[in-house]
């Protein structure tokens, strides 16, 4: 009878162990899921940033440096090997694009030209949709960084190295206010 009951333990315990790392591994999973939704909206961004850029240096060539900003700091995103260095690399675009933009504002031909303002329109739908991946990504992080802390799964957790992750912060360029100039 006790060898019953103790069987009956240690299948208990297992099963809770096995379900908890389940769960723990979906959450994970999750995470890198949403994470890479993020980088689908980033290179259709990318894909953008060199038509957006020849159609704006026709109008300002003198501004090379914005130009190779912009390029260098998309390039450096492709090249990425860590999700930490994507995220920089596109903090980096975000600030060249805000320059490219304002840039434009100095040509009001350019503010008026058709390729420009359909360019300008996608990006802003990208950019859009980076916003609600984002916001997904750090809902999965959320719930995946609380099963990873949290007691009794903490322990499973620790048992197999689950560690918590990063959310995707906004970086300070982006926390600032932004000026409206009529």
């Amino acid at each position: 009878m006790v060898w019953i009951i103790l069987i009956a333990i240690v299948v208990v315990l297992l099963l809770i162990i096995g379900a908890t790392y389940n769960s723990l591994v979906q959450l994970r999973n999750k995470v890198r899921d949403q994470f890479s939704q993020i980088d689908v909206q980033l290179k259709k961004r990318f894909d953008l940033i060199p038509n957006l850029v020849e159609t704006v240096k026709g109008y300002a060539k003198h501004e090379s440096e914005t130009f190779e900003a912009v390029i260098k700091a998309r390039n450096s995103y492709q090249t990425a090997k860590t999700d930490d260095d994507k995220i920089a690399a596109n903090q980096e675009i975000t600030t060249g694009l805000s320059k490219l933009f304002a840039l434009a504002e100095n040509y009001p031909e350019l503010k008026a030209n058709t390729n420009f303002l359909d360019l300008q329109s996608q990006l802003k739908d990208i950019e859009d949709k980076i916003a609600y991946s984002r916001q997904f990504y750090n809902d999965s992080v959320l719930s995946y960084n609380n099963k990873v802390e949290m007691f009794p799964s903490n322990i499973i957790a620790g048992m197999f190295n689950f560690k918590t992750e990063k959310f995707f912060e906004a970086s300070n360029e982006e926390k600032e206010n932004v000026q409206v100039k009529f």
